[in-house]
């Protein structure tokens, strides 16, 4: 990996896109107007970053306006931040930001609300605006994040990749002794060193560890012949990567090997079942008939599979689409998700095998091949 083949950032032209999109979708909606708050859908129309506070910032999209919501002693800094060019509309400290958004959206127009606004964001709007006024802008926002674009997809390859090489130097490191600490603490100084942004996350879990699908508070030392499980991502050009591997570097019980061989059958049938149209909940199915046929579970029972089958991945780590039972919307090509069907043991281990898959127009397409056996983490 290096700097020279580093994807492009998202363009100010595939933003503008973006805005074009999300407004024949509020049209269709039958909303006037839609505001964004300091949410990654921020970020993905506009460009612009910033960091969650008790202070309303964000974006509210018109039908022919893009205009920033700010603070006013911070409409300075907005003014220096990588953003596609809007108005900025602020207000000041004594003032109510929710008074200002209904002043711009309009006396009886409908407003569509960012599904990751808070609630003392929405308190606030409903004060302003009619209960019928205020609508779920979630939809329609994350049917436009689900379905990713040649650029995104680069840049999440581009993660995904430097990840996997993380992976295969945990393995090489991994040696007893060492502490999960450590090995959590070269997670991030290797993610950094190969693509400049650390760890969004890692979890390295050991032994009976393995078992609990988010790892152990307790700072876990590995000894020879443990299960070892590592989970970890990090991000690049705002798109993140997530990667598990579960393994051995020891001759492995004939229990953990069975269990291993049936995790990875059940990734494969996740795999196999995803198609353009499919239902989502369908690849969960898929995933459950297979533990199921070893004689796990059935459904959410342990030993076997206690979690969804799967994650949408893009700028936030878990998105649309959901790969889990309920869910009936159907995959479409651009689409990107994990494939990660956990077998979990109780209080012996787990094996969780995670790649992430993106939907080419005539089926799946693997950013990171799968595991080949127990102690061969890597294909």
């Amino acid at each position: 990996m290096t700097a020279e083949n580093r994807p492009a950032p998202i363009s100010e032209d595939e933003r503008k896109g973006r805005i074009t999109r999300l407004r024949v979708a509020m049209q269709a909606a039958g909303a006037n107007a839609l505001l964004l708050g300091s949410t990654t859908s921020l970020a993905y129309f506009t460009g612009l970053v910033w960091h969650p506070s008790e202070r309303l910032v964000g974006a509210l999209i018109t039908a022919d306006r893009l205009i920033y919501i700010a603070p006013a002693f911070e409409v300075s800094k907005i003014e220096t931040l990588e953003r596609i060019d809007g108005d900025i509309a602020a207000w000041e400290e004594h003032e109510d930001p929710a008074a200002l958004v209904a002043k711009l959206a309009g006396q009886g127009r409908t407003l569509a609300l960012d599904d990751a606004l808070p609630f003392f964001a929405y308190s606030a709007l409903a004060r302003q605006f009619a209960p019928e006024r205020l609508t779920d802008g979630g939809p329609m926002i994350s049917a436009l994040r689900a379905v990713k674009s040649p650029a995104e997809i680069a840049l999440m390859q581009y993660a995904m990749d430097a990840t996997l090489a993380v992976h295969k130097r945990v393995h090489a490191l991994i040696e007893p002794g060492i502490r999960a600490s450590e090995v959590v603490r070269f997670i991030d100084e290797t993610h950094r060193a190969l693509c400049g942004s650390g760890s969004t996350f890692a979890i390295c879990s050991f032994g009976a560890a393995t078992a609990l699908p988010h790892g152990v508070d307790e700072d876990q030392t590995y000894a020879e012949g443990d299960i070892i499980l590592v989970d970890t991502g990090t991000i690049v050009g705002g798109y993140q990567s997530d990667m598990t591997r579960t393994y051995v570097k020891a001759e492995p019980s004939a229990e953990f090997a069975r269990i291993w061989g049936i995790e990875r059958e059940a990734q494969q049938a996740v795999f196999d079942a995803a198609r353009p149209g499919v239902p989502a909940e369908v690849l969960d199915e898929a995933a459950r008939r297979v533990i199921a046929a070893h004689g796990l579970g059935p459904d959410y029972q342990l030993p076997g599979l206690p979690h969804r089958a799967g994650h949408g991945l893009g700028m936030d780590i878990h998105e649309a689409p959901f790969i889990v039972r309920g869910n009936a919307a159907p995959l479409e090509p651009g689409m990107c998700f994990s494939n990660e069907p956990m077998i979990v043991v109780p209080k012996a281990f787990g094996v969780r095998l995670e790649d992430i898959i993106h939907m080419g127009e005539s089926g799946p397409v693997w950013f990171t091949k799968p595991g080949k056996s127990p102690t061969e983490p890597f294909a």
